[in-house]
């Protein structure tokens, strides 16, 4: 397949640790010029300089994803940086899962804000860029979660259904109004990040730590995928990814 990676600009939010960080390793080491946003400016500024003594093209900024003026921010960072904005992967998210009955409410409210508002903010700030020069690649992270319904996920699967839904309704329009912005939608299984340390139910942190202790695979199996789909021809898309271990029954 042709290289279309190198040289390719692109913002990962979610860039401090697992899958963000993975990818952002991943593709800089292909070519890519990676824009990193979260909300740990050490651990960003870690990131991007070992990517730089690595030879590779990194910037940063401090975000929250919630904001859309942060969101704003990182894409005129990307242009200021390198004169232009190829791609964004929008990967930040938290699963702080647990029955309804639990009834918490904050948790429920967090979740739509970063998996959902997170999203939503990200595709505002880049979309007049990519309408402008009629290209541009949105990549998203849901979860197998958004494919099917699992109990103690009723939220946060919610969430990752959203985006199944929005990512799919954006990639046709996309083809209808001649934009030329492209669309993939990754759906991991038990992937090894920090998505556990938000659980704060005892029993649904108890059951999620058994499963990624019997499953999980590293964050470089999904960055592998993030390379591929961006090193995809321009006038081609693989719309959705699902991802995880090869013993795992999701």
């Amino acid at each position: 397949m042709t290289d279309t990676i190198t040289g390719k600009v692109v913002i990962i939010t979610g860039a401090s640790s697992g899958i963000g960080e993975a990818t952002a390793k991943e593709i800089a080491g292909k070519g890519a010029k990676v824009v990193l946003g979260a909300r740990r400016a050490d651990k960003l500024e870690q990131i991007a300089e070992a990517i730089k003594a690595a030879g590779g093209e990194a910037v940063w900024q401090a975000m929250d994803v919630t904001r859309p003026e942060d969101n704003d921010a990182i894409v005129q960072l990307a242009k200021d940086s390198f004169g232009r904005l190829d791609a964004i992967f929008l990967n930040a998210g938290i699963m702080p899962v647990s029955n309804v009955s639990a009834l918490k409410t904050d948790e429920w409210r967090q979740m739509v804000d970063v998996n959902i508002n997170g999203v939503l903010n990200g595709v505002a700030a880049v979309t007049p860029t990519f309408t402008a020069q009629k290209s541009g690649h949105i990549l998203a992270v849901s979860s197998v979660a958004g494919l099917k319904a699992y109990p103690g996920t009723a939220v946060y699967g919610g969430t990752k259904w959203f985006l199944r839904d929005f990512m799919e309704c954006l990639r046709m329009e996309s083809a209808m109004e001649g934009t030329n912005i492209r669309t993939a939608t990754l759906y991991p299984a038990a992937i090894n990040t920090e998505l556990l340390s938000t659980i704060t139910d005892p029993g649904a942190a108890e059951g999620m730590a058994g499963l990624y202790q019997a499953f999980g695979i590293s964050p470089d199996r999904i960055a592998k995928v993030v390379g591929f789909a961006l090193n995809l021809p321009e006038d081609t898309t693989v719309s959705e990814f699902t991802v995880g271990p090869a013993n795992q029954p999701w």
